[in-house]
């Protein structure tokens, strides 16, 4: 399997489109385009943010090994916190997060509580309510 398929192969596992992945990755969505069509090959650099994001190893992606490590390096954010990613990387949202992606696990799981914490205090409260005191 080439380097185009396996980025496409993880991209699609996390159910992301060209455009998320891209705006994340801080590319264009065209760029990555060329990556997972082979028309281009990424610099080093790239390749590792693409590992990361995708949560595998370059080793992976560039063939070397079939083993994605997906079920070791898939973090619960992934699996379980969807609207959670969501969240945070929406710009607006994001900023206040915005170590989250690089933080160590038990900090990503502590992010994760407070988010929650967070909407369940929100929840059914409509634009302009205000916020109940307790």
């Amino acid at each position: 399997m080439s380097l185009g398929l396996r980025l496409r192969e993880r991209r699609e596992k996390f159910n992301k489109t060209q455009l998320e992945a891209a705006k994340h990755l801080g590319i264009s969505n065209v760029q990555l385009s060329r990556y997972e069509s082979d028309d281009r090959k990424p610099d080093p650099d790239m390749l590792s943010r693409f590992a990361e994001y995708y949560r595998t190893t370059t080793d992976y992606l560039l063939g070397r090994t079939n083993n994605a490590l997906s079920d070791i390096n898939d973090s619960p954010g992934t699996t379980e916190y969807p609207a959670f990613e969501q969240f945070i990387n929406n710009p607006e949202h994001g900023v206040f997060f915005k170590d989250y992606l690089n933080a160590p696990e038990e900090r990503k799981e502590e992010m994760r509580r407070f988010w929650e914490f967070i909407q369940e205090k929100e929840k059914g409260r409509k634009p302009g309510d205000r916020q109940e005191k307790k």
